[in-house]
């Protein structure tokens, strides 16, 4: 062996050393996209929040860090990636500890937003140090299916953790794991990985990142409350006013010399594909996991542990899906790889319009391991996409897209899908309070009351899932037509 092929292999062992150390926080980001499904009954009996505070609780999070993802991969590019690391890892853990310990709704969800803000920092400069230590392509592609895998890793384990901490502790514990994993990172990232900076313009456009956020959260408010409380002028002018922001951020970016969200890569039909891709299956898998944490637990009656549980095997089928992600894309190509991510997903959704108010639980198995296929493909595939389609030096941007697709899929999904499981239950319940959970917490309510708030909730569950369902197919049938064939090699 020569002198070249043994550094080319330390280099190696480095690398992969590199993306052991970056996995812990992209877990721990990711697990807090989930972890509040199965607490959320628990935070509702102890802070007594309205409807719409428990939705914000669930999904403020997502929505700070999808709104500033693609502004801190342009920074991390230009002003150092493991800066960015680090800050977003003791902003988080400080968020971390402030939500463990909130006494009120309005408290917790500041936590929260916070928590987001760590997380905008983590995630687009994780991927993209990680791309840049593998620039062989099927070193890299394995290494980002791993990345992807401890992201869909950390999603899907969540809900497990939570239930297994809630078994014994407060609610609060759900934040405090989070703590320990932050320091060790914090402590070992200075000497185990390197600074990287990439040429470019030190400025980042600020009325770009201004439109994105403040469209978005305005959307957003107006669909959540309009679904909780009905629509009001208000709610219409925010809806309006949020649109027209986005698509004023959209059109500045064609006229920017370096864009935030660079609309150019969207030209190529399989990335744009994929990224639609990366934002359903988190739309579908956010609405599904706050949807059904309350279905096994409030309906169904099983205690926070029993329900996680009964995730397990979903969670273990999604996370072996994307491992193994870039040996199917080997077996049968990006394109049957992306298509098939939708059928699984549209397929394994449908089953659970078997649910009923008596029984579920094999269903919801059957489900979560159906799906689990197609989340898995999904989520690989976005990241993968995204790193590959862009030179080295617009990495961090390429990672945000990706990123910015999943975390802005999360927080879609439980509110729009999540409030229109809201709007049923309003328009169909027995009108005592806004949501299951806080019907069944007022006392004195009789056997009938009780038997049609579940069954409302039944209602909005089948609903909002089969929208979803409905549009993963839908996807998928559109990718069979857009994705041209892969020409042979």
């Amino acid at each position: 062996m020569t002198t070249l092929d043994l550094a080319a292999e330390r280099a190696g062992r480095r690398a992969w050393l590199g993306l052991l150390i970056v996995l812990g926080p992209v877990a721990l980001v990711a697990m807090d996209g989930s972890v509040l499904y199965l607490a959320m009954p628990g935070i509702t009996s102890a802070l007594t929040p309205t409807t719409g505070q428990a939705l914000w609780i669930l999904d403020i999070y997502g929505f700070v860090v999808s709104s500033l993802l693609i502004a801190f991969g342009s920074l991390g590019d230009r002003h150092g990636r493991l800066r960015f690391l680090l800050t977003g890892a003791v902003v988080f853990s400080a968020g971390s500890v402030g939500a463990a310990f909130s006494p009120s709704p309005e408290l917790l969800i500041a936590s929260r937003a916070l928590m987001g803000l760590g997380g905008a920092t983590l995630l687009p400069s994780g991927l993209a140090i990680i791309g840049g230590l593998f620039p062989d392509p099927r070193q890299r592609s394995r290494a980002i299916g791993v990345f992807a895998a401890t992201f869909a890793a950390g999603f899907a384990a969540g809900p497990v953790i939570g239930g297994l901490l809630l078994s014994r502790y407060a609610w609060g514990s759900v934040f405090l794991i989070n703590i320990p994993v932050v320091v060790l990172f914090v402590a070992l990232a200075p000497f185990l990985l390197r600074e990287v900076r990439t040429a470019g313009p030190a400025r980042v456009d600020a009325l770009s990142v201004a439109l994105s956020a403040v469209g978005i959260l305005l959307t957003v408010y107006a669909v959540k409350t309009a679904a909780a409380e009905g629509l009001t002028a208000t709610q219409a002018v925010c809806g309006v006013t949020g649109t027209a922001l986005l698509l004023w951020f959209a059109r500045r970016q064609l006229t920017l010399e370096h864009p935030l969200l660079d609309l150019r890569l969207f030209r190529d039909r399989v990335f744009t594909v994929a990224i639609l891709t990366g934002v359903l299956s988190l739309v579908a898998w956010a609405a599904t996991g706050y949807l059904t944490g309350t279905y096994l637990q409030s309906v169904l009656g099983h205690g926070v542990l029993a329900a996680a549980l009964l995730a397990l095997p979903g969670a273990a089928v999604l996370t072996a899906a994307c491992v193994g992600a870039s040996g199917v894309v080997d077996r049968i190509g990006k394109r049957s790889a992306l298509i098939a991510s939708h059928f699984f997903m549209g397929v394994g959704l449908l089953l659970l319009l078997l649910t009923t108010t008596g029984q579920g639980v094999p269903v919801f198995i059957a489900s979560s391991v159906v799906t689990g296929v197609g989340y898995g493909l999904s989520f690989s595939l976005v990241a993968d996409t995204a790193v590959a389609a862009v030179p080295a030096e617009r990495a961090g941007s390429a990672a945000s897209i990706a990123e910015t697709s999943n975390e802005l899929g999360n927080a879609l999904g439980i509110s729009l899908l999540g409030s229109l499981a809201a709007l049923c239950f309003r328009l169909t319940g027995p009108g005592v309070a806004g949501t299951l959970d806080e019907t069944l917490d007022t006392p004195g309510l009789s056997a009938t009351t009780l038997a049609e708030a579940e069954h409302a909730f039944l209602t909005g569950l089948h609903v909002a899932i089969g929208v979803a369902s409905a549009l993963c197919l839908a996807l998928g049938v559109l990718a069979v037509r857009w994705v041209p064939k892969e020409q042979p090699s």
